[in-house]
């Protein structure tokens, strides 16, 4: 259920089916990856009271984290009706809920995989997912008008959207890297890897997420020590991994290197100032970082509340101060009525909306999966430790997607982020995957 369930949450809300339910004065459009949702939280339930919920209780600290970091996205939803009268408390409860409903992925995930069958079952699903969404980015990339297609030879969204396609394609392309590294103790099929490997590499480049690309920098590194010191690596696979990421560095920079001489040319490093003529992604992403993080200063406990960030009421009286700080830049980079926008950063978007309380339950939460799957990692059995090493990549991959992205409910990047955490658990637990 689990694996059949990836290319449905692994797709862009506008391509999935649904329906609208009102709640009194909410209303929220339940679409089809909702309901896989449900159906895999169920199955999971099933498989608990058939086989015992014991491969939970490794990831006790994570859902520790993970609770108080919902807890706080909850109490964020409702408290700030107190002194604010124009904030929607009963719309953002349902977006609160619908954010926590991803959350059923990591308890899933340790109750429903026991052994390494499970597990290769799982990654293959995603492999053949990510191997799907590059081919249609590759028709994207070279004219085909389908899906939304950017304009022929630019980067393109697939059927997921920029940076949730990278962040499938960085997915794919982690699996790859580890079966590099670990080859002395694990070895998968070298077509398997070798699929995954070069879905994943092209995917990034077509997306062109340059937070996609340094979470795969960051990571390529964290699993060149992991593997180090376990003793697993050496100087050819090393290189062969190093000259995979430079090479991915490398294609997403070719993809963004006008809107990057655009950056520069913004901050002032390059001589030639010129006046933008069009949307520059650099810095619009700055733009709203800087009124992210006014919010913040006026907000600094408990923030103006879960997903205020993108009520005019709340980012409205920081316009005039970013016109300002951000002369010339195209008025549509702004934040308005019609295009909200929003922070566009998960880690300052939880500092404007949740505070330094919602800041630090949210980091909280990464850093403990982080110590638990680097724990696994490194003192784990072979067959343990390669599961431990991928929850890892894939988990700082996700981080940097993230810096792209805001806290958002039901988008793929929420589900790569919950899938992770459940490998971590997973790992941490891991035991029974020595079995076939």
């Amino acid at each position: 259920m689990l694996a059949l369930a990836l290319p449905i949450l692994f797709l862009h809300v506008d391509y999935q089916p649904g329906f609208t339910v009102h709640t009194g004065t909410a209303s929220e459009h339940i679409v089809l990856s909702d309901l896989a949702l449900l159906v895999v939280g169920a199955t999971a339930l099933v498989a608990g009271v058939r086989r015992g919920f014991a491969p939970l209780r490794a990831g006790l600290p994570i859902w520790i984290a993970g609770g108080i970091f919902l807890a706080d996205v909850g109490a964020a939803s409702i408290y700030p009706k107190l002194w604010a009268s124009g904030y929607e408390t009963s719309t953002h409860a349902v977006t609160a809920a619908k954010f926590a409903e991803y959350a059923l992925l990591a308890v899933a995930v340790p109750l429903l995989l026991r052994t390494r069958r499970d597990v290769q079952l799982v990654v293959g699903a995603l492999i053949a997912w990510s191997i799907a969404a590059t081919v249609a980015g590759v028709a994207q990339i070279f004219g085909a008008d389908i899906l939304e297609a950017w304009t022929a030879g630019r980067r393109q969204p697939s059927f997921l959207g920029h940076h949730d396609f990278a962040a499938l394609s960085g997915a794919a392309l982690a699996i790859c890297l580890v079966g590099i590294a670990l080859r002395p103790v694990w070895r998968p099929r070298t077509a398997v890897l070798a699929a995954a490997g070069v879905s994943g590499m092209i995917g990034i480049v077509i997306s062109a997420s340059t937070a996609d690309a340094a979470g795969l920098a960051i990571a390529a590194a964290a699993l060149l020590l992991g593997a180090r010191l376990r003793g697993w690596l050496d100087r050819r696979r090393a290189l062969a991994i190093a000259a995979i990421t430079a090479v991915v560095l490398g294609g997403v920079f070719v993809m963004r290197a006008g809107e990057i001489n655009q950056f520069l040319r913004f901050v002032g490093i390059e001589r030639a100032k010129v006046e933008q003529n069009g949307v520059q992604s650099y810095v619009q992403r700055t733009l709203l970082v800087y009124i992210g993080w006014r919010i913040f200063e006026d907000n600094p406990i408990g923030g103006a509340g879960w997903q205020a960030s993108s009520e005019q009421r709340v980012y409205g009286p920081y316009l005039p101060a970013a016109h300002r700080e951000f002369p010339g830049t195209p008025a549509l980079a702004f934040p308005s009525p019609q295009h909200p926008w929003g922070v566009q950063n998960a880690y300052v978007q939880a500092m404007s909306d949740l505070g330094v309380v919602g800041l630090i339950a949210f980091l909280g939460l990464l850093a403990t999966a982080l110590a638990v799957a680097a724990r696994a990692a490194l003192r784990a059995p072979p067959a343990v430790a390669v599961t431990a090493l991928v929850a890892l990549v894939w988990l700082v991959v996700v981080m940097g997607v993230l810096s792209a992205l805001g806290l958002v409910a039901g988008i793929p990047s929420d589900a790569l982020l919950w899938l992770s955490l459940g490998f971590c658990v997973l790992a941490a637990g891991g035991r029974e995957l020595v079995r076939a």
